[in-house]
């Protein structure tokens, strides 16, 4: 087997797991406070992405990342308090999911309302680059590059200030006992409408951070960006467990390493990527539902 070869996939694997792993977080981020799958978590984080490059025409790119950041916090609490509660408060939880479904179609069709495909034709979206490009790291022969190595960084820290959040503050006790249950938290006084928008928020913002590193990473973007990518989280959600931070970021790693080497060695999935999260979502729900890292839940009869 050619080392280099496998090298350079599995870096290659490594940059486009380090996407899935951040919306993927975003996702379980939803999940653990409301119960929810949210569709639309991929146009939430494609609207912040166009919202931050607009910024970045008369920014810094740093500044537009964190206003962008900031807003998309404040866009994910409405939408959570405006759509989400309402129908949640009716006790019909597949009616919240066709919200998300609808927010998604909704959300795609104001971003090409805004930035019409017609005006990228004559000049393309291109994010700037938050960080410089220095190109890329030689080892054994293949070739990591920076970009990829500050798009990890940048996740740890996110990784690491939830942990801090959700570990060390009255806040995130708060939020895990929402997660947690409800009903009790209720009892002992937490504002869980509070809770849940602020994990609304949290997501909408991570989220944020990913798309536009996603959309740095390439000369130009579209609306169409996040749509696959989406895909691939909720693969890699699936894969680490819906209830853990840490097996989305782990599987996202893995769901990339998986597809790029899928891609190089077995023909039959060469052109059709979009195979490789698909089955590996079959197979975690087939045998293991609660995911590598998710909680196995036990209910008395």
């Amino acid at each position: 087997m050619d080392v280099e070869l496998f090298l350079n996939q599995v870096f290659n694997g490594i940059g486009n797991g380090v996407g899935y792993a951040a919306v993927a977080l975003a996702i379980v981020i939803v999940f653990r406070t409301t119960g929810l799958f949210n569709f639309a978590q991929g146009e939430m984080a494609m609207l912040s992405t166009f919202v931050t490059w607009q910024l970045s025409e008369s920014m810094p790119i740093g500044l537009a990342l964190v206003v962008g950041a900031a807003l998309s916090f404040v866009g994910g609490a409405l939408v959570e308090r405006t759509l989400i509660r309402p129908m949640e408060a009716k006790g019909n939880p597949l009616g919240t999911v066709i919200i998300t479904i609808g927010l998604f179609i909704s959300m795609n069709a104001l971003i090409q309302l805004i930035w019409p495909p017609s005006k990228a034709q004559s000049n393309p979206f291109s994010m700037p680059k938050p960080f410089p490009n220095r190109g890329t790291v030689e080892i054994f022969g293949a070739h990591l590059s920076w970009f990829t190595i500050w798009f990890v960084i940048i996740l740890l820290i996110e990784c690491a200030l939830l942990y801090l959040l959700l570990q060390k503050t009255k806040l995130g006790l708060s939020l895990r006992a929402v997660a947690s249950n409800q009903e009790s938290s209720k009892l002992v006084g937490i504002d869980v409408g509070k809770m849940l928008m602020i994990g609304w928020g949290l997501a909408a913002a991570i989220g944020a951070v990913a798309g536009v590193l996603l959309a740095s990473r390439t000369n130009q973007f579209d609306v169409s960006m996040m749509q696959f990518i989406l895909a691939y989280a909720f693969a890699a959600a699936a894969l680490g467990g819906f209830d853990s931070p840490l097996g989305a970021v782990v599987a996202g790693f893995i769901v990339g390493v998986a597809e790029a080497l899928a891609i190089t060695y077995i023909d039959a999935v060469d052109g059709i990527p979009i195979v490789v999260p698909l089955l590996l979502i079959f197979f975690v729900l087939l045998f293991r539902p609660e995911g590598m890292f998710g909680r196995k839940v036990v209910e008395r009869v």
